[in-house]
């Protein structure tokens, strides 16, 4: 059975750093986009940061140049380095593995997530 679980949440106070890992019990690993996403009480689900298999990274612009996405093929996981933290930082984070493979083709799996508080 698939799974990805996630660790490393916490309290935290404003500019702080929390480093949040997905560990993932997947075959090929290495050749799935892995993404990190949250969601903040009464809010969307918002993409924070994706690598790609050949390790291209997007952020969101709320997040970039404080937020690190990473990945270890080997250990088959993958990483966020959260710096410099704020408030509206607060929130479940989830992570998600996906590969497609082609039209109505695709492995999509998601954590349970950890909640992220910043707060002072």
């Amino acid at each position: 059975q698939v799974q990805l679980v996630e660790s490393g949440g916490g309290l935290v106070q404003p500019g702080g750093s929390l480093r949040l890992s997905c560990a993932a019990s997947i075959s090929m690993f290495n050749i799935y986009t892995l993404t990190w996403y949250r969601q903040a009480p009464g809010k969307q689900r918002e993409l924070v940061a994706d690598i790609t298999s050949g390790g291209i990274k997007k952020y969101s612009d709320s997040v970039k140049g404080r937020f690190t996405i990473s990945r270890d093929d080997g250990k088959k996981t993958v990483y966020l380095q959260m710096d410099n933290l704020k408030l509206e930082d607060t929130g479940v984070y989830r992570c998600n593995a996906l590969l497609r493979l082609g039209p109505n083709n695709e492995y999509n799996h998601w954590g349970q997530g950890t909640q992220v508080t910043v707060s002072s």
